[in-house]
């Protein structure tokens, strides 16, 4: 028999946001697993620290723990490749603070703009440890169970109909897709994903808390749980198969 599964929404960075989360959470047994949607570093001041937290619950169990690609684990990984300066300039994507996490530094203030030295790391992604490199290489782009199908944005329609992850030709698109057919037309197996904050998703066709579009979404059949972590909002975990809503906030 299938256990729980509690799918954690996009974190961010926001470390204190993670604890306070799992403190709220029951405690798991062997036949659990918690399922991270990706999205774990840039923006909030925690990025290491994030990343280690979800590590080492890895190690500890007896849950398992799927922690998938998000797009912003997708785009480090192609800077420390060949580079994309499009990615770590803009500040509001909060490579600066994911730099200054990993280095050691204090969070970058609002209009802070990185040094000359800092500007050269972030351009290569040379701050990131090897070790955290190969854990962002290995990190999957799906997972399904008997509850639902998780990805980190959704899924790509093809000639016949919205595809399972496996059968996308191009796993980016499962990354990075924002795409409002797949929120209000896909029907299916129930869907997991983070990516587009939820208060940007249509809440006419939320069952959750419509009249509080930072809540969760949970649309016909998929549900997303980027309520805002590390960007001014709280982290979202859901519960499957009850249906249950844990909130950091």
């Amino acid at each position: 028999m299938a256990g729980r599964t509690f799918a954690i929404g996009d974190i961010h960075g926001d470390l204190y946001a993670l604890q306070t989360l799992f403190d709220r959470l029951p405690s798991a047994n062997e036949s659990d697993s918690y399922v991270f949607v990706g999205d774990y570093i840039d923006r909030g001041p925690f990025s290491a620290e994030v990343v280690a937290f979800i590590r080492e619950l890895t190690d500890k169990g007896p849950a398992k723990v799927v922690a998938l690609r998000g797009n912003h684990e997708d785009a480090w990984l192609r800077v420390i490749k060949g580079g994309w300066a499009e990615f770590v300039t803009p500040p509001g994507n909060g490579c600066l603070a994911a730099l200054r996490s990993f280095t050691g530094k204090p969070m970058p203030g609002e209009d802070e703009r990185p040094t000359a030295e800092e500007e050269k790391a972030l351009l290569k992604g040379s701050f990131f440890p090897k070790d955290v490199v190969a854990w962002l290489t290995a990190l999957p782009f799906y997972y399904e169970d008997s509850h639902a199908i998780y990805v980190h944005a959704g899924l790509p329609r093809g000639k016949k109909g919205f595809l399972h992850p496996a059968d996308a030709t191009s796993k980016l698109a499962l990354l990075w897709c924002r795409d409002e057919d797949f929120f209000r037309h896909y029907r299916g197996k129930l869907v997991v994903f983070g990516h587009t904050a939820t208060e940007y998703l249509p809440s006419e066709l939320s069952s959750y808390t419509p009249e509080d579009p930072s809540d969760i979404w949970a649309g016909p059949c998929c549900v997303g749980l980027d309520t805002g972590a590390g960007k001014g909002g709280f982290l979202t975990a859901l519960e499957l198969p009850a249906m249950r809503v844990y909130e950091s906030r």
